[in-house]
């Protein structure tokens, strides 16, 4: 590109340039200035520098809702992107009603996160109100506490939030299964090549940068879970006792119940160093090895 040219392209990237830099960059860097303060809203805030950050690392809460915020990290992430995919492969292969089941699975995912939460907390429910356990009695199986159960109330949520995601995985995996070429499949099977070593030879191997996309993305979501929880558990929002707070629900009760504004800028400071780290870790993981 010649000079002029060159000057004109930055001269009408510059305002969206400016305008996405003020929209994107200053909150962020607000609120790592606001983490490192005493703010209630009510004064001006009042810098105390790591005092937050050292109240965080005393802060036993804190360190259950790590906990948790991982547990939906390390058990969601590869249980929905496994069932996405044995889903897609074999979605893929069926043709009848093919465009009206795509959609059926697609569905969840266009459901506002509040009415499907309201109304996965009626499945839950005891009986003879809960769908699950009318179902479980069918069977003679004793009705489950589920979201009134510390140790049942999270995976209870998981499940949840895996169903609701679930349609777009779908929808992604089989999106990156139409674009590898039959040709590879047909020359494997002229190989004498199985099923079997055709998915872990061919299909896999081609589906990396679509694994590696929805790996990064449904670990973001799990990371930054919160709508399943607020509407599941609002008469105790996290409960029962905290067992299925994550860190986004303990920013919002600091900041808007608490009206701690600088300790939940370093609650969100600290999660946004997990996304950060946990997305390059990720892509460097699961990155081409070519």
């Amino acid at each position: 590109m010649s000079q002029k040219q060159v000057v004109w392209a930055w001269g009408f990237l510059a305002l969206p340039i400016l305008f996405y830099a003020g929209i994107r960059f200053y909150p962020t860097l607000d609120a790592f200035w606001l983490s490192l303060t005493d703010w209630n809203l009510l004064r001006p805030a009042r810098f105390v520098g790591l005092e937050n950050y050292a109240r965080l690392v005393s802060d036993p809460q804190f360190w259950q809702v790590f906990n948790n915020t991982f547990a939906y990290l390390l058990i969601g992430t590869p249980t929905s992107i496994v069932i996405a995919f044995v889903i897609a492969y074999y979605l893929d292969r069926v043709r009848f009603m093919h465009g009206l089941i795509r959609a059926l699975y697609f569905l969840p995912f266009l459901t506002t996160a509040a009415a499907m939460a309201w109304v996965w907390r009626w499945f839950y429910q005891p009986p003879p109100i809960g769908a699950i356990n009318g179902f479980l009695a069918t069977f003679g199986i004793p009705a489950q506490p589920f979201l009134r159960s510390t140790e049942q109330a999270l995976p209870a949520i998981m499940v949840t939030a895996i169903w609701a995601g679930l349609g777009f995985q779908i929808i992604i995996f089989m999106a990156g299964l139409r674009a590898i070429p039959g040709t590879y499949y047909e020359a494997a099977r002229i190989d004498g090549l199985g099923e079997l070593a055709i998915l872990r030879k061919i299909t896999l191997p081609l589906l990396k940068p679509t694994t590696v996309f929805l790996v990064v993305l449904s670990s973001i979501g799990f990371l930054r879970i919160f709508d399943q929880v607020y509407n599941m558990t609002t008469n105790d929002p996290g409960g029962p006792l905290g067992s299925t707070k994550p860190l986004v629900l303990m920013i919002y009760q600091s900041a808007f119940s608490s009206y701690e504004m600088g300790y939940a800028a370093a609650q969100t400071v600290v999660l946004f160093s997990i996304l950060l780290v946990v997305s390059l870790l990720q892509l460097w993981i699961l990155r081409e090895r070519t």
